[in-house]
């Protein structure tokens, strides 16, 4: 079901009719706790130099906030991703949340820099259902992974990836795949990168760094649209606050708060309906964090098969991903993507 705001009155002759907002979020992140092991200078909020900033955006979400968002959404069975800011299996809540995000039937998926995946910890992701994880490593050599991470265990986290694979085993599920950012220090091992994970990996990520409010080196169409994250994306902060979208990790703005009311009220409340009619109305400048932002472009794709991979592009991400492992992708997991269409799933 969607629900449609009502237009401003009077209204604009030449303004658009309002998109279509789901009833409920079709993907909802969980910040169970902004804590990390790692101080990586691209993140928006490790990777800053304001300490007072930091100390303000830390905090653990409790156990029984998180239920209650899961109480609330999971009519719509949207995908969940328990971790915000912040590695996720480090969130003591970490394991309660996913055994109970798949005891109500729900797809989770989560980000990690890897540090953690010893093998007890993969054979709990194995087992417990975990739909897709996705390991960030961005380098091929322990001195370009210090310049990116500040860490040079590049065999730690393959090791980590190792175990992932070992422990799924002939299983469909989870899809694990690996992730680089692509920034200046890194680029020149990006073909390496990808060389080596995808006859490894069940896809292989390539993205654009963001700084100062923009993807970096990405050529977006002349023409601006409405950012499909408005429409598909809740961020929850671990005190139950709400942006306009996971690349506010100091919380410029603010959409409401889940635990002081509920999802539905924020999803479909007033701040985020004038946000998403800002969007819908090239007002772009009234949202100072959308202003720069080229990250709408992510949705608008172009598929390429060859190789026995499907390829696919949007001026933001590149995903290699491999034919053979495609049946893993699917449903929630799609994020938003158009369903895999192959005509031809040899390559050829």
């Amino acid at each position: 079901m969607t629900h449609k705001p009502p237009k401003p009155t009077p209204a604009a002759a030449s303004e658009p009719e309002p998109l279509p907002v789901p009833e409920l979020p079709p993907r909802v992140i969980l910040d169970l706790a902004t804590k990390c092991n790692l101080r990586c200078a691209m993140c928006p909020v490790w990777g800053s130099d304001d300490e007072d900033a930091i100390e303000a955006a830390k905090g653990i979400m409790a156990l029984e906030n998180a239920k209650k968002v899961l109480d609330e959404v999971m009519a719509a069975k949207p995908l969940i991703h328990p971790a915000l800011y912040g590695e996720p299996t480090l969130a003591p809540s970490f394991k309660a949340v996913v055994r109970d995000v798949k005891a109500r039937g729900l797809t989770v998926a989560i980000n990690t820099n890897g540090l953690t995946l010893h093998p007890e910890m993969a054979e709990f992701l194995v087992e417990i259902g975990l739909d897709s994880i996705s390991i960030s490593i961005d380098a091929v050599t322990p001195e370009t992974l210090m310049k990116i991470r500040g860490i040079d265990k590049l065999a730690k986290i393959e090791t980590g990836v190792a175990n992932m694979l070992r422990a799924r085993g002939d299983r469909t599920v989870p899809r694990i795949g690996v992730s680089f950012t692509t920034q200046e220090q890194n680029k020149h091992e990006e073909a390496a990168f990808i060389e080596k994970w995808t006859p490894i990996v069940d896809v292989v990520r390539i993205g654009h760094v963001f700084l100062d409010g923009y993807f970096q080196d990405i050529k977006a169409p002349e023409k601006r649209v409405p950012c499909n994250a408005l429409y598909l994306t809740m961020p929850v902060h671990n005190d139950g606050s709400v942006t306009v979208c996971c690349l506010d990790g100091f919380k410029e703005t603010n959409m409401g708060n889940v635990f002081e009311t509920s999802v539905k009220e924020v999803w479909l409340g007033e701040k985020f309906q004038e946000v998403r009619r800002w969007h819908e109305t090239d007002q772009y400048d009234k949202i100072p964090i959308c202003q720069k932002c080229n990250g709408w472009v992510q949705y608008l794709f172009e598929d390429e098969v060859r190789d026995g991979l499907l390829i696919r592009r949007s001026p933001e991400f590149v995903y290699y991903n491999r034919i053979d492992r495609l049946s893993n992708w699917s449903g929630q997991l799609l994020g938003g993507h158009p369903e895999p269409a192959l005509e031809d799933t040899d390559g050829n």
